[in-house]
């Protein structure tokens, strides 16, 4: 069979991730993100998609953030059933981030259709609801890192840890007797990990992200951000009131809480009240409760960190 691949995203920009694998008969997604940034941008969500959804066999997700994962529900409601393959932190993370994706555009389809200007016009709808998210729960396979697993008729994948969120994978393909590696999003911790695995020849084809391509990106270590971070808290507090840390619910919230309560164990700050006043990050934060890889007590657990679990 011939092995044809094609970018419906994340080509020109840097969202909307999105390949179609074609290996013989069986076309296989690797992602399917929601395109951000400007409204120009965002307006490609809207778009006529590139290919029959019914005709999908298998698609395989790398990670949950959204401009990987983010259009996912489209494809379930526009009728595609084919089994999202994913690692089990992933797969537990869908639900939330979707879910609350999907209450995000109908809040903001609600805004612009009480907008004046859109007097006359056809209303603007949401691309999925909640009910789209379901399916797609529904229709996500876990696998480990690892494990090879045959997803179609002679494609087989196995994923690999790619170090960026949790439940990041690289994701090698088998298929037509060549060998292929799509990095997915990388952190920086993978370029110390064995996996994957070089095969004894190679790879044949090797698709790599490149968002910092053209830079030196500047890492610290963890010693080094907590202390960067323990400066601020300091600065901040000896001005008396509270402080505010904006963060992203998935990655940055985990991190963040990690950090301030190393630096209360280690006596480097004296503890103080943290409320993570997200109920994304709570539902989110339960995933790395049970994934993560914390050794001994979980820093989520530490008696100064509260969650809000609920606006109401």
């Amino acid at each position: 069979m011939a092995l044809e691949l094609t970018f419906h995203g994340a080509a020109g920009t840097v969202t909307g991730s999105c390949m179609e694998l074609r290996a013989g008969a069986q076309r296989i997604l690797i992602d399917f993100g929601l395109f951000q940034g400007s409204r120009t941008l965002e307006s490609l969500n809207y778009e006529s998609l590139p290919f029959d959804v019914r005709k999908i066999d298998a698609i395989v997700l790398t990670h949950a953030h959204l401009d990987h994962s983010g259009r996912l529900p489209l494809l379930t409601r526009e009728g595609c059933r084919a089994r999202i393959w994913c690692t089990p932190p992933t797969s537990q993370l869908l639900a939330p981030l979707l879910a609350d994706s999907a209450r995000l555009q109908a809040s903001d389809a609600e805004r612009r259709n009480r907008r004046p200007d859109r007097a006359g016009f056809a209303p603007f709808e949401p691309l999925y609801d909640e009910r789209d998210v379901e399916q797609v729960v529904e229709q996500a396979e876990a696998l480990d890192y690892g494990r090879w697993k045959r997803i179609a008729p002679g494609v087989e994948i196995r994923f690999a840890d790619a170090h960026h969120i949790l439940g990041s994978a690289s994701v090698e393909i088998r298929a037509d007797g060549q060998s292929l590696l799509f990095s997915g999003d990388i952190g920086a911790g993978a370029a110390d990990d064995a996996d994957p695995v070089v095969p004894e020849d190679g790879w044949d084809h090797v698709v790599c992200e490149s968002t910092y391509g053209d830079r030196d990106r500047i890492t610290h270590s963890d010693a080094e951000r907590r202390e960067m971070l323990a400066v601020i808290v300091e600065a901040a507090m000896a001005k008396g009131g509270n402080l505010l840390i904006p963060a992203f619910a998935l990655e940055r919230t985990q991190v963040v809480v990690g950090d301030l309560v190393a630096l209360f164990e280690s006596g480097r700050l004296r503890p103080y009240q943290v409320f993570v006043d997200s109920p994304l990050a709570d539902r989110v934060t339960r995933a790395y409760r049970r994934f993560g890889r914390n050794h001994g007590a979980s820093p989520f657990d530490n008696p100064h960190i509260r969650f809000t679990p609920s606006v109401a």
